[in-house]
């Protein structure tokens, strides 16, 4: 009986071993990102993004936790405007802050989460006319600190994000092709 439990513990040792020497090789940044064709002109979908305060119709995150705190500040909208949140766990606590708007065709977001782990990434919108469609994209790109890496090595954070990403680009398709 010890002997089986010194194989196991040596198993353990190695495939924890294995996971964190896998995670080190991985790259020092992420990048996720979605898109959508929208029907609907590149400004009426700038203008539903570039307003925090409009997100509640069509954030995925909204709807995890209709009970968070929001607080706005800043500009109404546009460069300037921010947003922080505190809700459950599954959106945790954090910090939205537009730092540079090209209009009507691109919002970038520095984004801070504080809880449930820290992260300091950016978020970038951009909409490309395409006929009577726009394309737009959602992205989200920053630092891969090694915890992240040993994330990303246990749990596929592409999907994960990208799920978010996916089910608010369809509803932000539905709010702008109103």
């Amino acid at each position: 009986m010890l002997r089986f439990v010194a194989i196991l513990a040596a198993l353990v040792v190695v495939v924890v071993a294995g996971i964190l020497i896998y995670a080190a090789t991985k790259p020092d940044s992420f990048s996720v990102q979605r898109s959508a064709n929208v029907k609907a002109p590149p400004d009426k979908i700038f203008a539903l993004i570039a307003d925090l305060r409009g997100w509640s119709a069509w954030s995925p995150y909204e709807k995890k936790d209709p009970d968070m705190k929001r607080t706005f500040s800043g500009a109404a909208s546009g460069k300037g405007a921010i947003y922080e949140w505190t809700g459950n766990k599954d959106v945790g606590q954090g910090r939205m802050e537009i730092i540079d708007v090209t209009t009507p065709s691109k919002v970038t977001i520095k984004l801070d989460f504080l809880k449930p782990f820290e992260a300091h990434n950016t978020a970038e919108f951009t909409m490309v006319p395409a006929g009577d469609n726009t394309t737009v994209t959602w992205a989200m790109y920053g630092p891969s600190p090694y915890v992240a890496k040993i994330m990303g090595t246990l749990f596929d954070l592409d999907k994960m994000i990208g799920n978010d990403f996916e089910a608010g680009l369809a509803a932000l398709k539905t709010v702008a092709e109103k």
